[in-house]
Parts: structure tokens; C-alpha cells; sequence
């Protein structure tokens, strides 16, 4: 593999010395952009464009003929992994994801197997090294997956859903149904994570878009529990170099200590928490990533970087800060806005980093 040019992302993940606080952007590769949503139609599906490694590999690497960034993230979708168990995954206009066959009852959890990674779930692993190999070292690639808690609310939800309902009733009710669930889906993510690893990503994240819906006692049974087990199992290591873990727990900002505790690198930060108090309470443990509201991308670019001034100054001085959103970029979001926001991390964190 060729050697890594710019490794500030990775620095930054452990905590050691940068130049420059570095910066990406969740959903990077995405709708906002024009090119973008050409190589989506000429994919034909949504599906089809993560099958397809040319295709995943060119999308991936779009934000970054853009932007100075500082990682390139994996095009896939967090429901690689359900839909690898066969229940029925399709992409309904204006719905959003659909699961033909749900799971709702014991007899359908016991259904649920760990995927075979080179068979049912090769497509990643070759967008991976087709990507890393593309990347030449240019920045780091990260991997990704789902939460166990997050995946399993779109397969007993059947979708996406507002109330949460149906799997709180089952985890209310329930409860060795969703956990013989959740354990099985904790595998997955270790063999799934530990392949993009093998096959080039050197950072993973996993996405706990949900776990923000639950209380502090649930939140620690039936997510973080399951993502301790996760990194406990991951692959830290690869190519002599470590693979940091990070964490990002959206609406999670009341737990940070605990989930400070589970082993992982990096904490992603979303909105409703402020740098400052995050630095406070974990950022002697762990490394941070955010936290910029997503709408503030709709504003001036002037706006923009007066926000992310106060983001930085917010940090503080020092390593361990990644420049992120709070949330993914949206898709209405003009690219240019993008450009000026990751311009004014580049221009205006060097002084954060000052020897």
C-alpha cells in the first residue's frame, strides 16, 4: 500500500500532534453534490451504486477533487448488513429504506445468522481496496457500520420510523428477543469491520443514529453494551499502524463518560453539546469529532465561518479534536457552502496547533 501523505486525521484520532485540527464531513459523498447524483443515475439504483466498486470508488472520491479534506469515508449504506440476512431490503421514493420481511417475533430472530463477508458481503470489501488503492495515500479511508441498536430498529420497525414503537415494545416486553437479536448483530458488525479493516479502511466508525431515543438505562443495555462488545472485538492494528475506533452516538451527549469507558479512540459530538464541555468532561480519555449543526450550512459563508471560529475556540488549543458536522451534510445544501466551511477549518485552526 502506498505510504500516507497526509495522516493528520489519524493523529488527531490519538490524540497526537497535528499542524491543523483536520476535518471531514458525514454523508461527504452524497446528494449535495452535482456529480454525485449523475454517477447515481447512471447506477441505475441507489443499491446498485454501492454494488458496484468502480462506481462506490468514484463517489468516494468526488468530495475530495473538491475540498481539502483530510479522509475519505467508504460509500456504502449502514444496512449492508440486514439486508446480507435476506430480509427483503429495497428503497421506496419518499420512504426511504423498506424491510419485506421484518423481524418481530423469537422465530424470526432465530432466523438471523452473521453474514458471510467474502460471499454475501464481498461488494464492500472490493469497494474498499478499490478505493484505497485509488486514494494512492493521498488521506486515510474510513470504514463504517450501524450501531446493533440502529439496525435493529429498521429490521423490527420494517423502516424508518418516528415512534420507535415496535421495537420498544419488543425491548420492553421482549427483551431476550431483542438482545438474541442485538448479539447477533454485534458479530456481524466484528467480522464486517474487521474485513473493511483487512481489506484497507484505516479508521472504522460506527453510526449510533438512534441510541439518542432511548433512556440512560436502556441506551446502556441495548446499544452500548453491544457497541463495548464490538470494539472489544475489533482489529486495532493493520499495516503497523493503529486503526482508531470511533463512536458516534447521535443525541448521545449525556453519556459521554460511559461511552468514553468502552475502549474506543474518538467520541463524534452531535450540536446539542458544546465542545468545551465534552473537552471537560472525556477529552483527557478520548479524542473528539464535531460538532457543527448541519443547518448552519444553509447560511452565509461569512455565518459559516464565524462558527466555526467559535467551534475551535470552543476545543481549545491542542490534538485531539476532528472537525465535523454534528450530523450528515444535508442534501439541499449548496456544495460552495461546504467549500467555505471547510476552508475556514483549514485557515483559521493552524493558531489551535501553534508550537
Amino acid at each position: 500500500m502506498a505510504e500516507l501523505q497526509n495522516d493528520r486525521f489519524l493523529r488527531a484520532l490519538l490524540k497526537e500532534p497535528v499542524d491543523r485540527t483536520p476535518v471531514w464531513m458525514m454523508r461527504q459523498a452524497g446528494r449535495y453534490l452535482p456529480e454525485y447524483r449523475a454517477t447515481r443515475q447512471q447506477a441505475g439504483s441507489f443499491m446498485d451504486l454501492c454494488r458496484n466498486k468502480e462506481l462506490a470508488c468514484e463517489v468516494t472520491l468526488q468530495p475530495l477533487e473538491r475540498f481539502p479534506i483530510d479522509a475519505a469515508i467508504l460509500f456504502s449504506d449502514i444496512l449492508t448488513i440486514p439486508d446480507a440476512m435476506g430480509l427483503g431490503l429495497r428503497f421506496s421514493k419518499g420512504e426511504g429504506p423498506v424491510f419485506d420481511k421484518p423481524v418481530r417475533t423469537l422465530a424470526d430472530a432465530r432466523k438471523l445468522y452473521v453474514p458471510d463477508m467474502a460471499s454475501e458481503l464481498g461488494y464492500v470489501m472490493d469497494a474498499v481496496s478499490t478505493i484505497r488503492k485509488a486514494l494512492n495515500g493521498r488521506v486515510p479511508l474510513i470504514g463504517f457500520s450501524g450501531s446493533p441498536w440502529t439496525l435493529a430498529t429498521y429490521m423490527v420497525e420494517g423502516g424508518s420510523s418516528k415512534t420507535y414503537s415496535k421495537i420498544k415494545a419488543m425491548m420492553f416486553d421482549e427483551p431476550a428477543t431483542l438482545h438474541h437479536i442485538l448479539d447477533v448483530l454485534a458479530d456481524s458488525v466484528i467480522a464486517y469491520l474487521n474485513a473493511q479493516i483487512e481489506s484497507g479502511a484505516q479508521a472504522v466508525q460506527i453510526f449510533d443514529t438512534w441510541g439518542g431515543v432511548l433512556t440512560p438505562r436502556d441506551y446502556k443495555t441495548f446499544s452500548l453494551r453491544y457497541m463495548a462488545k464490538i470494539v472489544e472485538g475489533l482489529k486495532r492494528e493493520n499495516d503497523g499502524r493503529k486503526v482508531p475506533v470511533i463512536l458516534f452516538t447521535k443525541g448521545g451527549g449525556q453519556w459521554l463518560e460511559s461511552i468514553a469507558q468502552t475502549g474506543c479512540d474518538a467520541i463524534g459530538v452531535d450540536w446539542t453539546t458544546d465542545m468545551d464541555e465534552a473537552r471537560a468532561r472525556v477529552g483527557h480519555q478520548v479524542a473528539l469529532q464535531g460538532n457543527m449543526d448541519p443547518c448552519i450550512l444553509y447560511a452565509s459563508p461569512e455565518r459559516i465561518r464565524e462558527e466555526v471560529a467559535v467551534i475551535l475556540e470552543k476545543y481549545g488549543h491542542g490534538s485531539g479534536h476532528i472537525f465535523n458536522l454534528g450530523h450528515g451534510i444535508h442534501p439541499e445544501i449548496d456544495p460552495e457552502h461546504a467549500g467555505a466551511f471547510i476552508k475556514a477549518v483549514t485557515e483559521l485552526s493552524p493558531a489551535y496547533h501553534a508550537k
